[in-house]
Parts: structure tokens; C-alpha cells; sequence
């Protein structure tokens, strides 16, 4: 689902002209590789409406495509697995019709989150930052399912007076230039009134607000979160907006946020019973690896999470000590780190996060042996853990344990085909285990998720090339082969 690390990394402002012409050339032709409020008006099928949710399936691939290509993403398996956790702790209560999501974190410190036809939902790694509490962060992600499940984009699409796919394409880019830091680069990439276009189209009415507001502060309390988080939400993000001197943070440009929207959310959110919320420890982990993260400098980090130990600043004792620990990884001194996460450990037997950093602490320190063994014992207490697996695939790579390690990525990628970071990992182990036709297959898949189906097709010609005839991975390739070649077909 989630990651991003090329074998050529682009740098995003160099491709940001092509991604939004290459959108508006290709959209039309996508080919897919891999409860509604009664009062919405009818959107596509036989109601006629303008775009159908098959429509807004490709609309999906297509962003998935290019944010992949432009936007630099974090693949720290502990945050995406987080961002999976909190998402789908929400889902249930969510009105949508498609459930399977895809989402992404986004490498910015800005606060910013996005949600996308095709069940895509994006999220700044700023969020965490700027978020200082879990019901605080769950409800931006309510507020983001909420714009899923009420079609927002489908329905500003249908009140635009041209429907062409060129006007369609040109606000998909803008939406997925949005997401990235330099979207003022995006825009004026796109000339004359198509830029003004997708200015428009990026921001949502006051009325799809309200009801985004609306509904998602029904999911929060359904999901048995505090309501009251999206109005603190918004008056962070209003103090953001006055200390940047009128700069708006990104999200707001894409979500007017005003003074009374904020009350009548207040109001809202009053209503519901009060209670105790009390936020999971996980949450203030993962925002600790952020602020790490995002740091000035290691040694900064180190610093300002030793002030926070010695109780100096409102951090939770656990989640102060684990942002040193964290903070020393990042300083390459992991003895010290392995200390901490040991007694944290101690404290917290079987806490995965705890689990996983110690066995990054024990690679870093040679200790490959120990740190497999680690990983081996947790994963038998928690079968299929995506981020102790992560781990473990890394550690017998690390190890030159090739196979193993090709073995492990091979089910994390059965598990989320999507995952660029996984079949770039993928191709390594693969390598490292002189398995060219698995280079060839894992590469293919690589290109196939950043929408280059010319480089797809070769490799799986390649790989074509080196396998038996009439064996069944000869006949796995040729059928992916085919594929490619019918979607390319399609795409001219």
C-alpha cells in the first residue's frame, strides 16, 4: 500500500511539469492493473451523473502513480503501520461503499492530508507534529474519510461547466501537485484559466466542509474517539495560519477553515457525551520517531529528548525515552539507544514498537544474530506483524541471508502489492540471491506502480526470456506480460 524508494530517486520539482501533462494525455486511457446519504444526488451509472465510480478508480491509480513518482514518501513501517491502525479503527463507522483504501504519508513537516477518488487518503508526516493528541489526529482522518464517503470531488466535478478529460486530468494534477511541498510549482506549471481551474477544484465548497465536519465527528464518536478533537484540530491549525502571518498551512488552502466553522464544530461536538479518551501510548511513539524525524540534527534531537526526560516539556515519561532512544539511533550511537529500549522493554514486555527499535539498535551494533533471533521470537507472538517482518526481512539481508530475506519481502508484497518501498526491497534480495528472473518480476511490478509500462514490459521480457518453457513461472510471466502489453495497447 504504502512506500516509496526508487532505483533512479527523481527529485519532485524536475518532473512536476511532465506529471501534470503526462495526467492530462493519459487519464482517459487508464487501464487497472490490479452506505450513501440517501439526499447526494446520483454519480454516474444509470443515473447519469457525471463521473462514475469506476472513473474515480482510475482517478485513484493515477494519483497513486504520480505521487509515487513526485512526492517523497516515509516508509518507516512502524508509522504506516500506525496510520493503517487509526484508519481502519475509523473505516467501520465511515458510510463507504469501497472500504479497501490506500494510504500514504507524505515526507513534509507541513500540516497537510488529502483524500482522493479511489479510496486514497494521504497525510503529511507534519500532521503528527502538529497534532497533540491521538483525537486529535484521528479526527483530521475522520474528516478526510467523511470527503470519501459524501463523493465531494465527484459532486464539484458535476457542478463544472465543462467535463472534458483534459479539464478532469488538469484537476487531478493539481490535487496530487497539492500534496507535495512545492505546490505553487505544480500550479504554475499549468498556464492561463486551467491553473485557476484547479485552484477552484482544490478547494472544497463551505458546504461539503460542514458535512465533511458534520459526519466526521459522527465517525469519531461512533469509533469511541472524542469528537471535541476536530474543533482543537482546527484551532491548531488557525494558530498555525496567525504565527506564519497569514500564510495559510497547506491544508487550509485545500479546506477553508473559518472562525464561525470552528464554533458551530465546538457546538457540534458539545453534544456528545463527554468521557475519558485517553490516547494509546503507540500514538505518542510514532509522534516521537516524526519529531526525530524532523529534527534539526541528530545531536539536536538527542537534546531536546533529554530535556524532556529530565521533565522538562509535556511528554509521557515512555514516549520521552523512547524519542531518545530513537534520537541516538539516528546519531549512530546505538549502545545507548539499546540501553533505553532494554529497560523500556523491561517496563513494556512484548510492546512491538520497543521490539523492533531494539533490533534496529542491535543491527546498527553488529549484533545480527541477536537481533534475528529477536525479531524470529515476536513474529511467533504476533504472526503476520507488518512491521516486525519489515524488520526481519532487513536483518537477514543484513545477514547476507539472501533467500530468507527475498522469502520475507516476497510475502510482504503478497500482502501490499502496492508497495514501491517493498519491490525496490524486493529486487535487492533478490539480487543478492543471484535470481535474476526475480529482479526481472520485482522491478516489473516497480514500474508497473509508477505507470512506466515500456520499462514493465521489458523487464518481464527479460525474465520471459530466462525461464523454461511450460514451467509455471514461465506461464506467471507471460500472462503478467500480456497484461502490460494489452494496458499499453490501450493506453495509444
Amino acid at each position: 500500500m504504502h512506500h516509496a524508494s526508487a532505483p533512479h530517486r527523481r527529485h519532485q520539482n524536475k518532473y512536476l511539469r511532465g506529471i501534470a501533462v503526462g495526467l492530462m494525455l493519459s487519464l482517459s486511457a487508464t487501464t487497472p492493473l490490479h452506505a450513501q446519504d440517501s439526499a447526494l444526488p446520483t454519480l454516474g451509472g444509470v443515473g447519469g451523473g457525471l463521473i462514475s465510480e469506476q472513473q474515480e478508480a482510475a482517478i485513484g491509480r493515477q494519483v497513486m502513480q504520480s505521487l509515487r513518482r513526485s512526492a517523497e514518501q516515509i516508509n518507516d513501517p512502524l508509522v504506516v503501520d500506525y496510520l493503517s491502525s487509526v484508519v481502519y479503527r475509523l473505516v467501520p463507522f465511515a458510510p463507504l461503499e469501497n472500504r479497501d483504501l490506500n494510504l500514504v504519508v507524505i515526507d513534509s513537516p507541513a500540516i497537510n492530508a488529502f483524500a482522493v477518488p479511489g479510496g486514497i487518503i494521504g497525510v503529511n508526516g507534519g500532521l503528527f507534529l502538529n497534532a497533540e493528541t491521538e483525537q486529535q489526529f484521528a479526527s483530521v482522518m475522520a474528516h478526510e474519510l467523511a470527503h470519501l464517503s459524501q463523493r465531494h470531488f465527484a459532486r464539484r466535478m458535476e457542478q463544472q461547466e465543462t467535463s472534458t478529460p483534459m479539464t478532469i486530468a488538469g484537476m487531478l494534477a493539481g490535487i496530487i501537485l497539492s500534496a507535495v511541498t512545492k505546490s505553487d510549482v505544480g500550479i504554475a506549471a499549468i498556464a492561463g484559466t486551467q491553473a485557476l481551474a484547479i485552484q477552484n477544484m482544490l478547494q472544497y465548497s463551505r458546504s461539503n466542509e460542514q458535512e465533511a465536519d458534520r459526519v466526521g465527528l459522527e465517525i469519531l464518536a461512533e469509533a469511541g474517539m472524542d469528537p471535541r478533537g476536530m474543533p482543537e484540530m482546527f484551532e491548531i491549525m488557525m494558530r498555525q495560519n496567525r504565527l506564519q502571518g497569514g500564510q495559510p498551512p497547506e491544508y487550509l488552502s485545500t479546506h477553508p477553515l473559518t472562525q464561525s466553522r470552528i464554533s458551530d464544530t465546538r457546538n457540534r461536538a458539545s453534544q456528545y457525551p463527554q468521557g475519558d479518551f485517553d490516547d494509546t501510548l503507540e500514538y505518542h511513539l510514532v509522534r516521537v520517531r516524526l519529531q526525530v524525524h524532523y529534527a534539526q540534527s541528530p545531536q539536536q534531537a538527542v537534546d531536546v529528548f533529554q530535556s524532556y526526560v529530565e521533565g522538562r516539556g509535556e511528554v509521557a515519561e515512555a514516549a520521552a525515552r523512547y524519542g531518545l532512544a530513537v534520537a541516538y539511533l539516528r546519531a549512530e550511537e546505538p549502545a545507548k539507544a539499546e540501553t533505553i529500549l532494554r529497560e523500556l522493554l523491561g517496563s513494556n514486555p512484548g510492546r512491538i514498537t520497543f521490539q523492533v527499535s531494539l533490533a534496529e539498535a542491535l543491527l546498527m551494533s553488529g549484533k545480527t544474530d541477536e537481533a534475528i533471533q529477536l525479531l524470529e521470537s515476536a513474529l511467533h507472538r504476533n504472526p503476520g506483524n507488518y512491521p516486525i517482518l519489515y524488520q526481519l526481512a532487513a536483518a537477514h539481508y543484513e545477514a547476507g541471508h539472501a533467500q530468507r530475506a527475498a522469502d520475507l519481502y516476497t510475502q510482504l508484497t503478497n500482502t501490499f502489492p502496492e508497495s514501491l518501498d517493498l519491490w525496490q526491497k524486493l529486487s535487492d534480495a533478490e539480487g543478492q540471491a543471484r535470481n535474476i528472473v526475480g529482479v526481472h518480476r520485482a522491478r516489473a511490478e516497480y514500474y508497473i506502480l509508477v505507470g512506466d509500462l515500456e520499462a514493465a514490459r521489458r523487464q518481464l521480457q527479460e525474465a520471459q526470456n530466462k525461464v523454461p518453457p511450460g514451467t509455471p513461472v514461465r506461464e506467471i510471466v507471460s500472462q503478467r506480460l500480456s497484461q502490460v502489453s494489452e494496458a499499453l495497447a490501450q493506453r495509444r
